[in-house]
Formats: structure tokens, sequence, C-alpha cells
């Protein structure tokens, strides 16, 4: 990871500045939060391939950080090519004099190993631009491609009804976020071999937003190389960003590797990097429809995994469905009632859980304890029944990131109740679950075991309904057994993950249900 000091200097002065001269209520509305030295660094030296020839594409170029680290680490090799060419894509105008500033820095240090260095910075919207460079036979015009792309896109949603999103269906992504659309398109500018190096969320390797985007960026790169962080404040603290983030490495136009390499660092001290290899086979398991991406970062959660896999029972098996709340509170503001009165049901937030449970009305809480219940409201509404409710975000106090709670209907008197959108709640069939059932399957949400699987399967901090659709389960005759050991409280977490330890001790997980386990509803 070496670098020209009077590039590293020019764009860490800059990248400062920017970030103490603008506010990050400013960079989050845009998306932008400029890559940091270090590692811009690291990104430059992931690229493995050598050419005499090197065209590279830097969508989004904010400062010029990026490719003026890979200008600057191809420069420093053995074996430096003869010629690079850069091409810098950026809108906002106030940036160009710093890119034009770096531009010149890059052909300083081109000229000093006698390497001939051409750059262009176009002051324009990456993706209209990168969309006209298609046409229906993708790059028929020679002289076009890249061999090299480094990014770090603007991470933020696109509108349905911008031109943006309109430009990108119409070329066949469906894409709800900027930084999908820019390493997407990306890779379709490279030639054959080129190599593509991002950082971005992590949030793309599952769920069911970017599906389409896993989907067209696997069919055309073949990924070995993921790089993640400890902590989700670590790769851009100044900017208070709190996300998981990843980077990654990968070829056009080549067949899957056969192992992917995956590493982890403590913030940017990547020469600590722990390193490891997983079959790409686990990466992406053949045959998944979704085309979920696993990473795996280390021994322990490998030990997770193949624990969990002892609960291998799919929701269809188990007969149950989830499906995220209905309520959505500023929608149906009219309707909201703070305390329950005549003509209205129970409306669950998040802020009812306790221990375990669902204690309802909520007397001196912000939100709201009632939905008017009404021809208006009756698709709001779910039947009376015993739901197991998870939330879709954790509050910062909570150490895990699936919380989740039974609500009993012995505990309240209601014929409708309804679920707020920020809850998913498990249910058959749109009926509520067996009492035991419900408790199992609560406790079994609310271990450590199933928590850690969740955060190396999941790539953000939202827990959906379709990431819940594609985990393993006990079985029913665990769940029941587990519910069995669950009175009026969940136990603590200790408690909690000794009862699963001696589930997963059990010998047959798949055992069908004794006399000694059916209950009528």
């Amino acid at each position: 990871m070496k670098a020209d000091p009077d590039i590293l200097l020019h764009t860490e002065k800059v990248r400062k500045m920017l970030t103490r001269t603008t506010s990050r209520q400013a960079r989050s509305a845009i998306g932008q939060f400029h890559t940091p030295a270090a590692i811009a660094c690291f990104m430059a030296s992931l690229f493995e391939k050598t050419r005499n020839e090197a065209r590279i594409l830097d969508a989004g170029a904010g400062a010029g950080g990026l490719f003026s680290a890979l200008v600057s680490d191809l420069c420093s090799r053995p074996k430096h090519p003869k010629k690079i060419e850069v091409v810098a894509y950026e809108n906002d105008k106030g940036l160009i004099p710093y890119l034009a500033d770096t531009m010149e820095l890059c052909r300083k240090a081109c000229e000093r190993v006698n390497v001939h260095f051409a750059g262009v910075v176009l002051n324009e919207d990456f993706i209209p631009a990168a969309l006209g460079e298609l046409d229906d036979r993708f790059f028929a015009r020679k002289g076009k491609r890249f061999t090299h792309a480094i990014l770090n896109p603007p991470y933020k949603k696109i509108s349905s009804a911008t031109r943006t999103r309109k430009l990108l269906d119409a070329a066949g992504l469906r894409t709800s976020n900027l930084y999908a659309a820019f390493v997407w398109l990306s890779a379709q500018l490279l030639m054959p071999g080129g190599e593509l190096v991002a950082i971005t969320p992590r949030s793309f390797c599952n769920g069911p937003y970017f599906k389409p985007f896993r989907k067209a960026l696997l069919a055309i790169v073949s990924l070995s190389r993921f790089h993640l962080f400890k902590s989700r404040k670590e790769a851009f603290a100044e900017d208070a960003v709190l996300q998981e983030n990843v980077i990654f490495y990968g070829v056009s136009s080549e067949a899957p590797p056969d192992l992917v390499k995956i590493s982890v660092s403590q913030g940017t001290d990547f020469n600590r990097a722990v390193s490891r290899g997983m079959p790409f086979a686990q990466v992406v398991v053949p045959g998944d429809p979704d085309k979920f991406i696993h990473l795996i970062e280390d021994d322990a959660g490998k030990q997770v995994i193949d624990r969990l896999s002892r609960f291998s029972s799919t929701l269809r098996e188990l007969g149950l469905e989830v499906s995220t709340g209905r309520v959505v509170d500023f929608r149906a503001r009219k309707y909201l009632r703070q305390q329950a009165e005549s003509g209205t049901a129970p409306l669950i937030y998040p802020c009812h859980f306790r221990q375990g449970f669902i204690h309802w009305p909520s007397p001196n809480g912000k939100k709201p304890n009632a939905i008017v219940s009404s021809e208006e409201t009756r698709d709001l509404l779910v039947k009376q029944g015993c739901y197991v409710l998870a939330k879709r975000f954790s509050a910062k106090e909570e150490r895990r990131r699936v919380v989740a709670a039974v609500y009993d209907p012995g505990r309240i008197n209601a014929e409708l109740v309804g679920f707020e959108n920020h809850l998913n709640y498990f249910h058959t069939k749109g009926q509520g679950l067996l009492i035991n059932l419900a408790k199992g399957l609560a406790l079994f949400l609310n271990s450590t075991l199933f928590d850690c699987y969740f955060r190396l399967f999941s790539g953000h901090t939202q827990v959906n309904a379709a990431d819940l659709q594609k985990m393993g389960y006990p079985s029913r005759a665990q769940l029941l057994r587990l519910g069995k050991r669950v009175q009026e409280c969940l136990p603590d977490q200790a408690e909690i993950d000794e009862i699963l330890e001696q589930e997963c001790e059990k010998n047959d997980p798949s055992e069908r249900l004794g006399q000694d386990e059916k209950e009528n509803p």
C-alpha cells in the first residue's frame, strides 16, 4: 500500500477541509462521504493484474482520493504500466478545482517513473453519462472500456419518481439506492478481465431490495475478495456514519473463484487484518434464487453456523409466515388514539415489549395505544390470536439486533389488533399460533446464538421479514419443548442460551411430536 507523499498530503488536506467546512447533514443529503487516505490506499492495493496500459474509472470522484491512490500504487509497482489514463466523474462543480489539482499531481507522479499520463474530469452526472455509453449490444463501440474501476459511490435512496430511477429501470436494473447503480454501471463499463474495487454499505449482500442488483453483479463480475470492519463506526468515523461497510474486489467476465478471501480489520489498521478463505459455494450458495452473499469473518462465525445448522426447519415446513406490521402510523394518524376507547383496537409498538411479552397499554408512553376499528382500518388489523413480534429496528441500548416478544391474547382482551410497521409478526395464514409454539419461537429468536447468526447473515441493522424467512428454525417438536420452559416472562439471557444449548445437544432435532408434546390451541 504505497502512496506518493504529495498526492497523499493533497487529498487528505482537501478531504479534511471539506469535512470541516460542510455539515454532516449536507454530505448526507447528497450521500457523499469522502474516502480517508488509509482506505483509499488499501483499496488501490487490491488490484492484482499487471498491465502495460491502465484505463481507470472513478465514478463520483470527489476530490480524487481514490483514483490518485490507484495511480500512485500502480506507479510504485516493480512492473508498472507504460500508460495510465483516468476518467473521473463528479457532478459537484465546487470539487472540480480540487480534482484538477489531483490530476496534475498524478501526471507529475507518472512523469517521475516515465509513465505516460492522461486524465479527464467530467463535471456531469455519472448515471445518465454511463447509460449513454451503453446500447443494446453493450459496448459495441471500441475504446470505451476500462481496465480498472475504483469507487466510493454515493449512499442515497432513489425516489421512484425521479428521472434517474426511470433511466435505470429502462436499462434493466431495479434498485432503490445510488450506490448499487454506480457499482453496476462501473462493472458494465469494464473490459473483459477488468478489475473493480468498491467500498459500499454491506446491505446489498442480502434482503429483497438488492436482489436484482446482486443477480446482475454476480452475472458479470467474479467476486473473490471482501474486507469487513469490526465496528460500523470505523470506516467513516469523522463523518459519524453508522453503517456496516464492505470493500470488495472482482474481475469482469470471469468464472466464480473456488475460494473467496475474507479479511477483517479493527478500523483502518489493515496491517493487522485477519484473513480467511471460504469456498465460493458457501459465500453464494448454489441454487439460492436470492443470491445472498454470506460473509463469515472468523472461526467463531463458522462455529455459530455449524451449531445453528442443527435447526434446519423452514417457516413453510413449520406452517408459519412472517409479515411486516400493517399500520404505518403517519399515514393512519387520524385513526390513532392515545388510549383505548370504545370502537378501538390495541395498537402495538416496540415500546410495548417487556421481558419477552407484550405489555399493553403503555399509559405514560409517547406512542398511541389504540387505533380506530372501522371499515377504513379493517385491512390494517389482524384477528385476535397469539403472535410472535420482532422489532425491525433495535434501540441503542439493546445488545441484540433481533428482539422478539409474544403477543398473548390471554393478557389483552380484544377481537382485533394492529401491529405498527416497525414490527414483524409471525402468524399462521393470518391466524395466531399455539401458545407454547409462540413462546418457543420467541425464546429461540432472543437467543445469543440466533442473534450472532443473524449478524453474520444480514448486512444491515434492519431486521426485515424477508431476512427472517430465509433463516433456519427448530422443528415443531423442539419449539414446543422450548416453549414449555417459558412461564410468565422470558428467562434472562444466560438461561435462554443454556436452554438452547441443551436443545442443540439433543441427538434427533427432527424427531416427531410425542404424545406429551401435542397441544390444543
